[in-house]
């Protein structure tokens, strides 16, 4: 049983999921809008948070970005009508750790829902469950994926689910450039013509917990134009991002 929020404001579509998820076996509850969800959620334990985007006050892409800034990593699903794929990266940024368009198919919320209290289970599990890499150490730092937390410049910091997918593709790719559209189709799972550069928000949250100097950055660099590349090493490969 896990202790879920519902954050939606459309009563009857926040009635029916809190049904379902009581009738699942978890413990939910609903807030109505984005202040009193923040409020809800800094006086209590919760296991994971369906968070719908267009909220009276503040939206949901405020809520999950204020939540990561107070420390809180509760896993967050967000809910919403804004598919297109620059609202589905902004969401990932503000520290989403899946997105779900309406209107959606019940079971496929439950699902991922799941997947994501699964995957917060990680760091008790008996075994590594990323298999290959585990964790990565560079430069003095060190990338656990099983606990979700990098260790770097004298600090610890918790990743989110998709920070660390983002890193773990990053570097099982390292010294190779990859595309934003690769990005954006490998680990958001966004497939469209067009090339969005509100990725970039996302990368510059990801320099701050790496760099000495995420201005001028040195392991995780932009090729201008195309993406980015991740350098363990960039004394032997060179400078020259940015």
């Amino acid at each position: 049983m896990a202790r879920i929020l519902i954050v939606e404001d459309e009563t009857h579509l926040a009635q029916g999921l809190l049904f379902n998820l009581r009738a699942e076996g978890h413990e939910a509850s609903v807030a109505g809008d984005g202040e009193s969800a923040l409020e809800t959620l800094r006086g209590g334990r919760f296991d994971a948070v369906v968070l719908d985007v267009m909220l009276p006050g503040r939206n949901g892409f405020d809520v999950a970005g204020t939540l990561r800034a107070e420390g809180n990593y509760v896993p967050v699903l967000m809910l919403t009508a804004r598919s297109r794929a620059e609202d589905v990266v902004q969401g990932f940024a503000a520290g989403a750790d899946d997105y779900l368009a309406k209107p959606f198919d019940l079971a496929v919320l439950l699902a991922r829902l799941n997947a994501l209290l699964r995957r917060m289970s990680w760091p008790q599990a008996a075994k590594p469950v990323n298999g290959d890499l585990p964790d990565f150490a560079f430069g003095g730092r060190r990338i656990d994926f099983d606990s979700l937390e990098l260790h770097a410049l004298g600090r610890t910091v918790r990743l989110t689910l998709m920070e660390a997918d983002l890193l773990r593709y990053l570097v099982r790719n390292r010294e190779r450039i990859v595309s934003r559209k690769e990005l954006l189709e490998q680990v958001w799972h966004v497939r469209e013509d067009t090339d969005t550069r509100a990725i970039d928000n996302f990368v510059v949250r990801l320099r701050r917990y790496i760099e000495d100097d995420p201005a001028t950055p040195r392991y995780l660099q932009t090729v201008r134009g195309v993406g980015y590349r991740f350098l363990p090493n960039p004394e032997r490969c060179g400078d020259g991002g940015g």
